[in-house]
């Protein structure tokens, strides 16, 4: 997908904001439309029905809801929440992209269990606020908290849904408005999900101007453009169809204009799966932040110890420097130098924390009961490699007996790459499995890499025979640092 420089300007911004762990999703009734969330009309369909009244013919769908709790109470209301969020099992892919950041706050009023579950299935302990009760206990070492504002399908009866239950929120929800004013004072929040025009939007884009009156922050929505193909309606003439839609368009206009008041910025899209390109735009550029370095030495050649020890320990210092995280499995004859590398680094500077430029990950050593080393080394790499986004391959040999061969796991590690969209890096000048690498990495570069005539030429120079050790590192930097753009 070619993005818009609107688009290019939000995802940079929001990539900065999760890195500075100052991101947060307000997700709507949208966010989980593509797995069978039904809409207001559609879940008050039938009690408006039982009303005697026309969901098709109504807009006011809170007063919809109101009416039928005066006639029926709550009973069949609760009920409706209950049955229609339970088959919900499993996240869009927008839910799994957003589980795989370090965004670490969630808002929603959505009454389903997927943001949650999509979290935990990616590892993650979540703190869920759901009654006020919630707000007098944390749970320690939490990876993400979820703010349920409008209740839980486990718990329909306290569900918000009829004029009533808005009307006393403050009083009764206290707790949430207190919270919900402190990240929007202190985070940048992305609102996905939100049709602007449902019974939502009026609650939320007035709990924002009261609680920050004119001091908003930049906060981001997605808004899907208005388009002509909207408008065809085969019962009306083209005329009145144009009509239509230039109408709508300049409605929207309006909308997005209005919607700045409340420090809300429209990233407008032309269809609703570019959110998905774009949020995995945002996944993809901030794995390539993190560097898996792959490599295996017994021994060095075509370098001696010396040279080489040098040369991977100048490597890490620079990709430190850069303040990439630097990911490594603490190869044979490579690990120890690439920990200095990033340590050196990080005392000489007076770094704040050593975990944000250093994640190591020591092969296991031994079978468990039930699974061999093999299948425990090979889970480790997945692991490994899937949190990356660049891997660079040094080296790559090992003692079999008398005889140095190849690395065999520095392959698996290469496969793994292409199977988790992470670029290879082999730096062919070492020798061994990474020559091998960077000879069918540059036989079709294409394949390998985004098209970009800077970067083919960096990675051609990574396996020229006597190249310096400066411009060894220089061309594995410049291409690191090019695919950042890309």
């Amino acid at each position: 997908m070619e993005f818009t420089s609107e688009q290019r300007t939000f995802i940079n911004t929001f990539i900065t904001e999760i890195n500075n762990g100052d991101a947060a999703i307000f997700a709507g009734a949208g966010f989980s439309a593509p797995v069978g969330f039904v809409n207001w009309k559609e879940l008050l369909r039938d009690l408006a029905w039982e009303l005697k009244l026309d969901i098709n013919k109504e807009h006011d769908l809170l007063s919809i809801a109101q009416y039928h709790f005066n006639k029926f109470k709550r009973g069949k209301i609760n009920n409706k929440i209950k049955n229609e969020f339970t088959s919900l099992k499993e996240g869009s892919e927008n839910h799994k992209i957003l589980a795989r950041t370090e965004i670490d706050t969630y808002w929603t009023t959505n009454y389903d269990q997927l943001i949650e579950k999509t979290l935990e299935s990616e590892g993650k302990t979540v703190e869920k606020k759901i009654r006020n009760e919630d707000f007098s206990s944390n749970i320690k070492r939490k990876n993400a908290i979820v703010y349920k504002m409008h209740g839980d399908k486990d718990s329909p009866d306290e569900a918000v849904l009829i004029k009533d239950d808005y009307e006393t929120y403050n009083d009764k929800k206290e707790l949430f408005s207190t919270a919900l004013r402190g990240d929007l004072l202190s985070k940048t929040f992305l609102f996905i999900g939100f049709s602007f025009d449902d019974p939502n939007l009026d609650y939320i884009l007035s709990r924002i101007k009261i609680l920050l009156k004119d001091d908003t922050p930049t906060h981001y929505c997605f808004f899907r453009e208005i388009s002509e193909t909207d408008f065809k309606d085969p019962e009306k003439t083209d005329a009145k169809n144009n009509e239509d839609y230039l109408y709508a368009k300049i409605k929207q206009e309006l909308k997005v204009e209005d919607l700045r008041r409340y420090g809300i910025h429209a990233v407008m899209i032309k269809e609703y799966h570019y959110i998905t390109s774009i949020l995995s735009e945002i996944e993809k550029r901030i794995k390539r932040r993190n560097i898996f370095i792959s490599g295996s030495a017994h021994e060095y050649s075509p370098f001696s110890e010396v040279e080489a020890i040098k040369l991977l320990h100048s490597l890490s210092y620079k990709l430190a420097e850069k303040q990439y995280k630097i990911i490594s499995d603490y190869g044979l004859g490579i690990g120890s130098t690439i920990i200095n590398g990033a340590l050196d680094f990080k005392l000489k500077s007076n770094y704040r924390n050593l975990d944000d430029l250093l994640l190591l990950r020591p092969f296991p050593q031994l079978p468990t009961e039930t699974l061999s080393l093999e299948v425990l080394r090979t889970t480790y790499r997945n692991e490994m490699v899937s949190n990356s986004g660049i891997a660079i391959f040094v080296f790559g040999n090992k003692l079999d007996g008398t005889d140095v061969i190849d690395a065999d796991g520095m392959w698996e590690e290469f496969e793994i790459c292409l199977s988790n969209g992470v670029v290879p890096i082999p730096v062919g000048v070492t020798g061994g499995v990474s020559k091998k690498l960077w000879d069918k990495v540059t036989t079709d570069l294409s394949t390998y890499y985004p098209d970009n005539a800077e970067l083919y030429k960096a990675i051609e120079k990574l396996g020229i025979v006597g190249a310096s050790q400066d411009d060894i590192i220089n061309n594995t930097l410049k291409a690191v640092n090019i695919l950042q753009k890309l």
